[in-house]
């Protein structure tokens, strides 16, 4: 059946770089968010665009979408740290009831469903760089387990349905993902180290600063994961950039491209942080013809950029991922 595309999170940072590309390519869309933590203003350009509708809603409540429907893209989720550790049973009902009403809402309409999983499914891996197949090393009744488990639970559901009901589903492992509609206190490295640098205040590494992130620009992974949602696969596919770095050498990159005269300093390692973070993406070169190409560098620029005029003119900025 044709419809428009459902985006679960569409005003978050990640849903909202989506709900773009969609509309972008002569696809509607509908919208569904209740801004606990993703932004109008993320959305405000493609309201009152005909291929553009917004629903205000708690997913893990009611997902109030009428008539048909193609795609269910489920993003919706707090996806910072000091997001979901400030929500923890809000990050729980959406992973669960969350995930079961956009699944339901797939299912009556023989729509693609797209789950939006996180490589923190992996927790902090004793495999490295990290496969589909790692059934991962996560701390069950950690502070961040909330997200962790809501994600795998989330997971365990899409496949239940798939097998079941035989809804068309797939999954998608997000790793490190930054950009434009970063909030200025989203609370991850790359918002932290560009905020801090900008104001010149000292660039804040948690630990040694030897942990790795690797990091995937958001036009990049949007593409990731219509290149999924556009296939046949199944999954669980990685999308994120391969290109690994160290903590501390991301600060000093981020004090050289912005030209800051900020210092480092250490704090100690958050509880159950992952120390190495790197995607096997094998799977989607191979199935889905697809890599990240925006180096970097460039994408800090415009990241930095886009957080500067926030940072000047007072305003909060985006939603992390819905």
């Amino acid at each position: 059946m044709t419809g428009p595309a459902v985006i679960t999170g569409g005003a978050g940072f990640l849903g909202s770089h989506l709900a773009d590309h969609l509309v972008a390519r002569g696809e509607s869309v509908v919208c569904v968010d209740d801004f606990s933590t993703g932004n109008r203003e993320n959305i405000v350009h493609l309201i009152g665009h005909p291929g553009f509708l917004l629903v205000e809603a708690d997913v893990s409540m009611e997902l109030p979408v009428d008539g048909p429907v193609g795609s269910v893209f489920h993003l919706a989720s707090p996806a910072s740290p000091p997001d979901y550790l400030a929500r923890p049973l809000q990050t729980m009902a959406v992973g669960s009831e969350g995930t079961r009403r956009a699944l339901e809402l797939a299912d009556r309409h023989g729509a693609r469903f797209l789950l939006a999983s996180t490589s923190e499914v992996y927790g902090d891996p004793t495999v490295h760089p990290q496969v589909e197949s790692y059934w991962g090393n996560v701390h069950p009744v950690g502070p961040r387990s909330v997200y962790d488990e809501a994600k795998r639970f989330a997971e365990a559901l899409t496949m239940a349905y798939r097998r079941t009901r035989g809804v068309d589903a797939c999954i998608v492992r997000i790793f490190n993902t930054y950009g434009p509609r970063l909030r200025p206190d989203d609370g991850r490295v790359v918002s932290n180290f560009l905020v801090e640098a900008l104001r010149g205040e000292p660039l804040t590494v948690y630990g040694d600063g030897t942990q790795t992130r690797s990091l995937c620009y958001v036009d990049d992974e949007v593409r990731g994961l219509l290149a999924l949602a556009d296939s046949d696969e199944v999954g669980p596919v990685n999308i994120g950039n391969p290109d690994e770095h160290t903590v501390a050498d991301l600060a000093r990159i981020v004090i050289e491209l912005t030209g800051s005269g900020s210092e480092i300093v250490h704090l100690p390692l958050p509880v159950d942080d992952p120390t190495r973070r790197c995607p096997d993406i094998t799977l989607a070169r191979r199935v889905l013809g697809w890599a990240p190409e925006v180096a970097l560098r460039d994408g800090l620029a415009r990241t930095a950029e886009y957080l500067a005029a926030r940072i000047s003119s007072g305003r909060r900025g985006s939603g992390s991922a819905g």
